[in-house]
């Protein structure tokens, strides 16, 4: 462990002894490794349980039952599958204390790119001018992972965290380490390459500690996690719960993408396309693409999608909607002023948000999907942006089964910047950091 100099405002950070899966004992290590908790859905749970019995679904997603009891339920489960694992030799701490290097490669349409990364405990703080969190949280996700911590007295998930250095202290530490033999690497079914090594050199070491100092940093992706944290420490006589394991990126580093979230609405009494655009009408300039067959429709789509990008380019708000009247729709905001008078308790970089007129003009105003039916996940999903997001989502309103998509541009670094510095959270899933960091990676057993 290194030491720390105490500066009025700064991130304090800290080498630490990880568990981590054995290939030993487990087979493919990469076998064992998950997305994160929260996008894995029933058919990805069935997947991972079937990939190795060591994998860290049966912890991080459990499986639950109707016979559940409050002594026999999916944290008990996860509780016993992660003390048995330790017991097995499954998992296995290090015997030397690091600061672990993620490195990610992967593609973005043709262009290759690598996000690096590196893991460490850090102590935690509340929201305030250190810790910056950019979006709303709900409660029921929160009280599940915090019941999941309560009984595995453990950090499992990454907390991802980004700071800015010009200088690229880390990234350079974290380039040489990637010259060594990787403690993990693995592949995962979207081509992303995942590969994790350990920095043990006290300079090393100490020179990243050293940079962070006077960081500040904002969450990522992580939130209910981060929050939990803070939760259990206030909960907890243990003084390691003190510390939380995050994993940091660099602002200023070319691999950092954030890919947007699209919207499908549903469930709707009184849902009408005709209703949806009239409207809009007020606020929005609107086009119209209509097709008559296949190829028109991906000729209108191509053409929808591009306009709203060329859009965003000019800092204007677009969608791009679809809904069952054999048309994209291509909406502009007007002007902004509008958005003064509708939030004007909010910050002008929160007025500027894609996603804040959307929930606020569109979804909220227009069809009535206010925060409180957002909370209740009945009338929204929200998708990300992976290769296939658009083409499934137009299936689904072909399908009947959404009455309309909402497809966006991404946020802007200069936005959520402008955002957290204002002291506020954008809307729930709001940016979509891709490529997801896995779980299973390192655990920190408190």
């Amino acid at each position: 462990m290194f030491d720390l100099i105490t500066w009025d405002v700064f991130m304090k950070i800290r080498s630490f002894r990880a568990f981590r899966f054995d290939s030993a004992v487990v087979g493919d290590s990469g076998d064992c490794i998950a997305p994160p908790y929260d996008v894995i859905n029933a058919d990805q749970q069935e997947s991972l349980y079937e990939k190795n019995d060591y994998n860290i679904v049966r912890i991080i997603r459990a499986k639950t039952s109707s016979s559940d009891t409050d002594a026999d339920n999916q944290y008990t489960r996860a509780r016993d599958y992660l003390d048995k694992w330790i017991s097995d030799g499954a998992l296995k701490q290090d015997s030397t204390e690091a600061v672990y290097a993620y490195v990610q490669d992967y593609d973005l349409g043709e262009t290759h790119l690598q996000r690096l990364t590196f893991i460490a405990l850090a102590e935690l703080e509340d929201f305030g001018d250190v810790v910056k969190p950019h979006e709303e949280i709900l409660s029921k996700p929160m009280q599940d992972r915090l019941n999941l911590t309560k009984a595995t007295d453990a950090q499992l998930g990454l907390v991802f965290m980004l700071y800015n250095d010009p200088g690229q202290t880390a990234e350079k530490i974290i380039e040489n380490a990637a010259s060594e033999t990787p403690l993990i690497d693995f592949t995962d079914d979207q081509d992303v390459r995942h590969r994790l090594f350990a920095i043990t050199g006290e300079d090393d070491v100490g020179a990243i500690v050293k940079m962070m100092r006077d960081k500040s940093v904002i969450i990522a992706d992580g939130h209910h996690r981060y929050t939990t944290g803070l939760t259990y420490a206030r909960q907890s006589s243990n003084p390691a719960a003190k510390y939380q394991m995050l994993a940091f990126t660099n602002m200023a580093h070319e691999g950092l993408i954030v890919l947007a979230t699209h919207r499908l609405v549903a469930n709707l009494d009184d849902f009408s396309m005709a209703k949806l655009l009239a409207g809009l009408a007020e606020n929005f300039d609107l086009t119209t693409l209509s097709f008559t067959d296949d190829k028109s429709k991906a000729d209108a789509k191509q053409k929808a999608l591009a306009e709203m990008k060329a859009q965003m380019d000019k800092d204007n708000s677009a969608f791009v909607i679809y809904g069952p009247d054999s048309a994209f729709h291509l909406a502009v905001l007007k002007d902004h002023a509008v958005m003064d008078a509708a939030v004007p308790d909010r910050s002008e970089a929160y007025r500027s948000l894609d996603v804040a007129v959307l929930h606020k003009l569109i979804l909220e105003d227009i069809l009535g999907i206010d925060q409180d039916r957002r909370a209740k996940g009945e009338n929204l999903q929200y998708v990300k942006d992976t290769p296939n997001a658009i083409d499934d989502s137009i299936a689904q309103v072909d399908a009947g089964q959404k009455q309309a998509a909402f497809f966006m541009n991404p946020i802007k670094m200069s936005q959520l910047i402008g955002v957290t510095d204002a002291g506020e959270r954008m809307p729930q899933k709001s940016t979509y950091f891709y490529p997801k960091m896995f779980t299973g990676l390192t655990i920190n057993k408190l």
